[in-house]
């Protein structure tokens, strides 16, 4: 049955997820930062985890000013020692793990299948794939020891679902991250942990803003919606993916993409 505080029929968002404690990886900037800021306007104490300490760090202190609850630790979720440190921080200052984002990753070089570098694939597959498998395999234990049931979000791609010319290890990573999603939830389900993933579609993050306008354009106009998603409408659905309102959603997959893979 749902928790979700509400008040006649009208869910309070503002205290959706009170006395809750979110995990997110990779959330110093991006997709991260803006899922940390709506979980904590929400109610939620976030951790946030990113390999960039000093952005972590930066980004707790800014939703501290807002007057959100948060704290901030380094993890590399591709070392498991240091992704289960990530998950004991997270437990050991806020009192357990309730929901977690698993948002962590990097795109890689751009090269044929049959041209593209070993160590940048196993670099791309460590920090997008295996990184994905460590932070669950930590998180997961953590919630069923609180005994609350709890959800995760994995951040897949739209690349989870079709194939990009040029990206062999990350389209690779992402298909990954969808089964991973699918068997987690599948095991978990009765002991009431939730797990889906979202797909977005090409954000407007650093990353992409650092692009010449020609490839920006080109990227643009492969997205029906005339446009680029925004970080805060990717939190939206995952936010909503954690919440009790999803309370039935488990093992789905979730695209946002502006309707990239609709054509």
């Amino acid at each position: 049955m749902s928790t979700t505080p509400t008040t006649g029929n009208v869910i309070d968002y503002a205290a959706e997820f009170a006395g809750k404690t979110a995990l997110v990886t990779g959330s110093a900037s991006g997709i991260g930062l803006a899922t940390a800021r709506r979980l904590g306007r929400g109610g939620a104490n976030v951790v946030i985890a990113d390999y960039n300490e000093k952005g972590a760090q930066e980004a707790a202190e800014t939703l501290k000013a807002e007057g959100l609850k948060a704290a901030a630790v380094a993890v590399d979720v591709t070392d498991p020692a240091s992704v289960e440190a990530a998950v004991a921080f997270a437990v050991d200052t806020f009192g357990g793990l309730d929901l977690a984002v698993n948002n962590a990753g990097i795109g890689g070089a751009s090269a044929p299948t049959g041209e593209y570098a070993i160590d940048v694939y196993n670099r791309v597959v460590r920090t997008n794939l295996d990184g994905v498998f460590y932070s669950m395999r930590f998180e997961l234990p953590a919630m069923q020891a609180a005994g609350n049931g709890g959800a995760i979000v994995n951040v897949a791609s739209i690349l989870g679902s079709v194939g990009f010319a040029g990206s062999p290890a990350y389209v690779a990573a992402k298909h990954g991250v969808v089964g991973l999603t699918k068997t987690a939830a599948a095991e978990y389900a009765a002991q009431g942990i939730r797990v889906n993933a979202v797909g977005p579609g090409f954000i407007e993050t650093p990353l992409l803003k650092e692009m010449d306008k020609a490839a920006h354009d080109g990227l643009v106009g492969l997205h029906p919606a005339g446009r680029l998603g925004t970080s805060e409408e990717v939190a939206e659905l995952i936010v909503f993916l954690l919440s009790d309102r999803a309370s039935f959603i488990a093992g789905s997959y979730h695209l946002v993409d502006g309707a990239y893979t609709a054509v």
